[in-house]
C-alpha cells in the first residue's frame, strides 16, 4: 500500500524562471494569478484616478484637495469598519465579490450623473466631488482585498517571497494605464473611461473570485471570526525608556511621510491645473506621467531598491527620499521666487517644472525604497507588541495625519488669501506656490532627522536584543553597529549590558573585535576579561599585544591569566619559550602551569617539550580533580601520534571523576582523535556525561555525522539515545546535517518521524523550517499530511472491524486501546507537520483548545485551525478532529483510503501487512489476538516479527507460534537461541522445554 502520494514533476524551465524571481515551484500559480488580479484591478484605479483628478481640477481646483482629505480620513476608518463587519459575516469568497461590485458599480453611477450635467450643472460639481472622494476609497478597499486575499493564500514564510512580485503589479499598472489612456481618451472619451475602469476592477474582481475557487481550502465557507483571544495575549510589559525613544520617531517618521505625500500631491495637482486647463489634457499628461514614472519604479524595483539597502543601509535609504525633496524644493525656491512681486513666464514655468520632478521623485523613491524598508522598521520592536505598534502607526496615526493635514491645508490657504488679497491671481498663486514648496523642505528636513533619531535608537534596541537571538543581521549597517557597541561600553553600564554587547560583537564582526575589546581589557571586570579573551583568541592577532600584556602586568583572575598567555604564545610565532618556563613550577596554579607545558608542547625545543612533557604527566596522575582537569586541556596541545595520548588517554576515560571524563570528551574532538571517537558515542548512554559527549560530538561538525546516522538510523538502539543524535545533527546545523535530517523525515514513522519532526521546528531562527521547505517544497509537507491521513484512515478502519461487537476478550480490547493510542500520535503528528507551514502561536492555540474538555473549547480550536490552514487536507484534518461518529470519519476519510469492511482475521492480516507503520505494542497487540483466535498469520510477517527491535513483540510472536504452529516454532528457535533480551531468552528455554527441543 502507498501511504504518500507523489508530487507532480516541475519542468526545468519552469523551475529556473521562478529561481529567478525567488520562489519556489509550488508558490508559483498562485503568486501569477495573484499578480494578475492585482495589476488588472490597479489598471482599472489608475485610470480613474487620472479621469477623476482631471475632473476634479477643472471643477473645483486644487484649493478643493484638503477637504477631500479630510473626508478620507473619516472614510477611511469607516471603510475598515465596514471591511472587518463584512469578514465577520460574509465567507471571504463572497467578501471579495461583494467589495468588487462595491467599487465598480458606483463608478457607473458617477457615469451617468456626469451624463446628467447639462440639466443640473451642480448635481455634476456633487458627482465628481464624491468621485474623488471616492477614488480615495477604492485604494482602501482593494489594499485590503489583495492584503487579506495574499495573507490567506500564503502563509508567514511563503509571503516574504512572493508579496513584493504580487506588490509589483501596481508599477506594472502604472505603465499599462499610462500609456493607453491616452489612446482610450481619443477613442471613447474621457467621461467613458469610468466605465472601462468599473470592467477593469470587475475583471479583477473576477480573477480573485477564479483564485479563491481554485484554492478553496485557503478561503473557508464560514466567516472569518475574530480569533486574536482564543490564542496566548502577551501582558504588555511597561515600556523601557530605549523603546519609547524608538516609538515616538517611528510615529513621527509615517506621520512626516504621509504630510509630505499630501503636500507634494497638492502642490503637483494645483500646477497641473494652472498649466492645462483642458480636462484631457489634464488627463493626457497624467497618463504618460504615469506611463513613464512606472517603468522608472519597476525598473527601479527589480534592479536597484534591494542593492541600494544592502549597500547603503536602511536608514540611509530612508533618508534618501527627504534629503531629496528639501534639496530640489530648495533648488525650486532659489531658481523660481525670486521675483515675488512681479510674476514672468520663466518664473511660472520654473515652477512648473521643479513640481513636476518633486513629485516624481516622490512616487519613484516612495513606492520603491521606502516601501521596501518600511517593514524593517519594525522589526527591533518585541513580537508581542509589534502588531499592535504597526496597527496604531499605519491604521491610525497614517489616516488621522491626512485629516489634519487637510485642515493644515485649508488654513493656510485661507491665511495666504488674506495676505495677499493686493496682488493678482497669478502672482498669489505664485506665491502660495512658493510657500507649499517651502513647506516640503521644512517638513522634508524634519522627516530626515527623525529618520536619523529613529536610527540612533534602533540600533540600541538592537544591542539591547543580543541575547534573544532574535535578530539577523544582513540588513544591518556594520559600523552603525560597532559605533553603537563602542558608545555602550564606554558608558559604563551594567555588567549585564556589557556581556550583550561583546555577544553582539562576536557574532557581527568577530574578525575585528579585538579592536574594541583590547583596549578595555583592563577596566572590564574579570567576567568580563575571560569573555573578551575567549573572543579575542578566536583570531589572535599581534596589534593588541601591548593590551593583553597590560592585562598580565594588572595580576588578573588566574583563568584569565592563562587565557592572556595563551594569546600572547599564539599572536607571536617566534616567541621564545624559556619566556613560559618559569610557569611550569609546581607552585604555580595548575591552571596557568597547565596553559603553559601545553604552549611549550607545541612549539618547544626538545629540551623544553620534554621538561613540559614531565610536568603534564605529573598533572594527569594527580590525585587532585582539579589537576587532572586542566592536565586534560592541556592535551589538546600534544600531538595526536604522540604516546602520551595512547597511554594516558584509556586510563582517564576509566577516571573515577566525571569532569575529567567530560574535560577528555572535549579534549577527543578538539584534537580530532579519530581511534577514540567510539567513547564519543558511548558517553550519550550515559546521563553524567550525555551533555559532554553531544557538545563533543557537534564540535567535530560534519565529521560526526556518520558517527551519528549509524547509531541513528539503527531501529534496535533505544529511542532515548537515537533522539540524541538527531539532537546533535540538528546542532551541528550544517546543510549536510539538516539534509541527513529531512532524509531520516521521509523515510522514518511513528515515534521516529515524531522526534524528528521536534527537533527538526526547534532549530533556532526556523533554520530548519526553511531547510525542509526548501528541500521538500510545501508538496513534499503536504505529501507527509497525505501519509498521515492514510494511516489514520487504516487505523479507523480496524477499529469499526475491531469493534466490541465483531470481536471480544482481553487481547481484543487491548489491540482496541494501541489503535487508539495511534490515533492519538498521528494527529500530534499533523500537528507538528502544520508547524512547518504556519505560525506555532495558531497551532498551538488550536491544540490547547481541542485538548480541553469543553464543547466550546473544541469549537473555538476548530475554528482556528479552519482559519489559518491553507492545505488540501484541511476538510479531513477538521473531520477528524470534529469528534465525530467513526462511521462519518470513514465516510470522510474515503476519497484518501476507500473503506472496505473486513471480517476480524481478515482486518488482523491486514494491519500486519502494515506493520512497518504500526507501534511496537500495537504489533504485539495483533500477534496476541491472532493467538487467542487462532487465526492464521502470513509467514513473512512471522519471520520479520522475529526480528523485530522490541522485546514483547519478539514475545509476542513466539507465543503466536507456540500456539498456532508448534513445528513452525520448533524450526525457528535456533534463530532466538542468542536473543540479547533476557525475557525472551527465558521464553525460548520454557519452550524448548516444553518442545522438548534438542539442536
Amino acid at each position: 500500500m502507498k501511504l504518500s502520494k507523489s508530487a507532480k514533476p516541475q519542468s526545468d524551465w519552469r523551475k529556473k524562471v521562478l529561481s529567478i524571481v525567488n520562489l519556489r515551484p509550488e508558490e508559483g500559480e498562485r503568486t501569477l494569478l495573484m499578480f494578475t488580479a492585482y495589476t488588472i484591478t490597479s489598471v482599472g484605479l489608475l485610470w480613474l484616478e487620472q479621469t477623476t483628478i482631471a475632473l476634479f481640477l477643472e471643477r473645483f481646483g486644487a484649493e478643493g484637495l484638503p477637504v477631500i482629505y479630510i473626508a478620507s480620513a473619516v472614510m477611511g476608518s469607516g471603510l475598515g469598519v465596514l471591511y472587518s463587519w463584512l469578514q465577520n459575516n460574509l465567507p471571504l469568497k463572497r467578501v471579495f465579490t461583494a467589495v468588487s461590485l462595491l467599487m465598480a458599480l458606483p463608478l457607473l453611477l458617477f457615469r451617468g450623473g456626469l451624463e446628467l450635467g447639462n440639466i443640473n450643472p451642480f448635481l455634476v460639481m456633487g458627482t465628481v466631488f464624491l468621485m474623488r472622494l471616492w477614488m480615495d476609497a477604492e485604494e482602501i478597499l482593494n489594499d485590503l482585498n489583495s492584503q487579506v486575499a495574499a495573507n490567506q493564500l500564503f502563509n508567514i514564510r511563503e509571503i516574504k517571497r512572493t508579496y513584493p512580485i504580487i506588490s509589483s503589479g501596481l508599477l506594472l499598472g502604472d505603465v499599462i494605464s499610462g500609456f493607453s489612456l491616452p489612446v482610450l481618451i481619443f477613442l471613447i472619451g474621457l467621461q467613458n473611461i469610468i466605465i472601462a475602469a468599473a470592467l477593469m476592477i470587475l475583471g479583477g474582481g473576477a480573477t480573485l473570485l477564479y483564485l479563491s475557487n481554485r484554492y478553496k481550502q485557503a478561503f473557508p465557507d464560514t466567516p472569518v471570526r475574530e480569533i486574536e483571544e482564543l490564542q496566548p495575549t502577551y501582558t504588555a510589559k511597561r515600556t523601557s525608556s530605549t523603546l519609547r525613544r524608538y516609538i515616538v520617531p517611528l510615529f513621527a517618521f509615517f506621520i512626516l511621510g504621509e504630510l509630505l505625500y499630501l503636500l507634494v500631491e497638492f502642490q503637483y495637482l494645483g500646477e497641473l491645473e494652472r498649466a492645462y486647463p483642458n480636462t484631457d489634457e489634464i488627463a493626457g499628461f497624467l497618463g504618460l506621467f504615469s506611463g513613464i514614472l512606472g517603468i522608472c519604479e519597476l525598473a527601479t524595483q527589480w534592479f536597484v531598491s534591494s542593492r541600494a539597502v544592502e549597500r547603503l543601509g536602511v536608514f540611509v535609504a530612508a533618508m534618501f527620499l527627504p534629503v531629496s525633496l528639501s534639496v530640489l524644493g530648495f533648488f525650486t525656491i532659489v531658481f523660481d521666487l525670486t521675483n515675488i512681486g512681479g510674476l514672468d513666464i520663466d518664473s511660472a514655468k520654473i515652477l512648473f517644472f521643479g513640481v513636476i520632478v518633486l513629485r516624481f521623485f516622490d512616487e519613484l523613491l516612495r513606492y520603491t525604497l521606502i516601501a521596501g524598508i518600511e517593514p524593517f522598521l519594525f522589526q527591533p520592536l518585541p513580537a508581542e507588541i509589534r502588531g499592535n505598534v504597526q496597527t496604531q502607526v499605519q491604521g491610525i496615526a497614517e489616516p488621522l495625519s491626512t485629516g489634519l493635514t487637510g485642515g493644515g491645508m485649508i488654513a493656510i490657504v485661507w491665511v495666504l488669501g488674506r495676505l495677499l488679497q493686493d496682488l493678482q491671481p497669478e502672482a498669489a498663486r505664485q506665491v502660495q506656490g512658493g510657500v507649499f514648496v517651502a513647506a516640503i523642505v521644512f517638513f522634508s528636513i524634519i522627516w530626515a532627522l527623525s529618520a536619523l533619531l529613529l536610527r540612533q535608537s534602533y540600533i540600541t534596541l538592537l544591542v539591547q536584543s543580543a541575547e534573544q537571538g532574535r535578530l539577523g543581521f544582513s540588513t544591518v549597517d556594520l559600523k552603525a553597529f560597532r559605533r553603537a557597541i563602542l558608545e555602550a561600553l564606554d558608558q559604563n553600564p551594567s555588567e549585564e549590558d556589557q556581556r550583550s554587547c561583546i555577544q553582539l560583537l562576536e557574532r557581527i564582526d568577530l574578525p575585528n573585535a579585538g579592536e574594541i575589546l583590547a583596549p578595555r581589557l583592563v577596566q572590564f571586570s574579570p567576567g568580563l576579561q575571560r569573555q573578551s579573551m575567549e573572543v579575542m583568541l578566536r583570531y589572535p592577532n599581534t596589534a593588541y599585544l601591548g593590551d593583553v600584556q597590560r592585562l598580565i602586568e594588572a595580576k588578573p583572575k588566574l583563568e584569565v591569566l592563562a587565557l592572556a598567555l595563551r594569546y600572547i604564545w599564539l599572536a607571536q610565532p617566534e616567541l621564545e619559550t624559556h619566556t613560559l618556563k618559569p610557569y611550569l613550577n609546581e607552585r604555580v596554579d595548575p591552571m596557568v602551569r597547565g596553559t603553559a607545558a601545553g604552549l611549550i608542547l607545541r612549539r618547544g625545543s626538545e629540551d623544553d617539550r620534554a621538561h613540559a612533557l614531565a610536568t603534564m604527566e605529573q598533572m594527569l596522575t594527580s590525585p587532585r580533580e582539579r589537576d587532572r582537569i586542566i592536565g586534560v586541556q592541556a592535551l589538546q596541545e600534544v600531538a595526536p601520534q604522540s604516546s602520551m595520548i595512547r597511554v594516558y588517554v584509556p586510563k582517564l576515560l576509566q577516571d573515577e571523576s566525571v569532569r575529567v571524563r567530560c574535560t577528555l570528551l572535549d579534549a577527543i574532538a578538539q584534537k580530532k582523535l579519530e581511534q577514540y571517537y567510539p567513547s564519543l558515542l558511548k558517553g550519550l548512554y550515559y546521563r553524567s556525561t550525555r551533555e559532554a559527549a553531544r557538545e563533543s560530538l557537534v564540535q567535530l561538525g560534519d565529521d560526526a555525522l556518520p558517527l551519528l546516522q549509524s547509531i541513528a538510523e539503527d531501529n534496535h538502539k533505544p529511542d532515548f539515545i537515537r533522539s540524541q543524535c538527531w539532537g546533535a545533527m540538528a546542532d551541528i546545523g550544517t546543510d549536510n546535517a539538516l539534509a541527513a535530517l529531512i532524509e531520516q523525515l521521509l523515510v522514518s514513522w511513528g515515534t521516529t518521524r515524531r522526534n524528528v519532526l521536534r527537533i527538526i521546528l526547534k532549530i533556532p531562527r526556523e533554520r530548519g523550517i526553511e531547510a525542509v521547505l526548501e528541500q521538500m517544497g510545501r508538496s513534499g509537507v503536504e505529501m507527509l499530511l497525505d501519509q498521515e491521513l492514510s494511516l489514520l484512515a487504516q487505523l479507523y478502519a480496524a477499529e469499526s472491524d475491531l469493534s466490541e461487537q465483531a470481536v471480544t476478550g482481553l487481547e481484543a480490547d487491548l489491540l482496541r486501546s494501541a489503535l487508539q493510542g495511534m490515533q492519538s500520535d498521528g494527529l500530534d503528528r499533523c500537528f507538528l507537520v502544520m508547524k512547518l507551514l504556519y505560525p506555532f502561536s495558531s497551532i498551538q492555540a488550536a491544540i490547547l483548545n481541542l485538548d480541553s474538555d469543553s464543547e466550546v473549547s473544541n469549537a473555538l480550536g476548530l475554528e482556528i485551525l479552519d482559519n489559518t490552514l491553507d492545505v488540501p487536507q484541511k476538510p479531513y484534518l477538521l473531520s477528524i478532529l470534529e469528534n465525530r461518529p467513526l462511521k462519518e470519519r470513514l465516510e470522510d476519510l474515503s476519497e484518501v483510503i476507500p473503506y472496505n469492511p473486513l471480517s476480524p482475521k481478515l482486518r488482523v492480516q491486514r494491519l500486519l501487512e502494515l506493520r512497518h507503520f504500526l507501534s511496537d505494542w500495537t504489533l504485539a497487540c495483533c500477534f496476541h489476538l491472532a493467538k487467542a483466535n487462532r487465526w492464521g498469520i502470513d509467514r513473512e510477517a512471522a519471520l520479520v516479527g522475529l526480528r523485530h527491535p522490541s522485546s514483547f513483540a519478539r514475545e509476542a510472536v513466539l507465543a503466536y507460534l507456540n500456539a498456532a504452529s508448534p513445528r513452525t516454532c520448533w524450526e525457528l528457535l535456533p534463530v532466538l537461541k542468542d536473543d540479547p533480551d533476557p525475557l525472551v531468552a527465558a521464553q525460548v528455554d520454557r519452550l524448548k522445554q516444553s518442545l522438548n527441543y534438542s539442536p
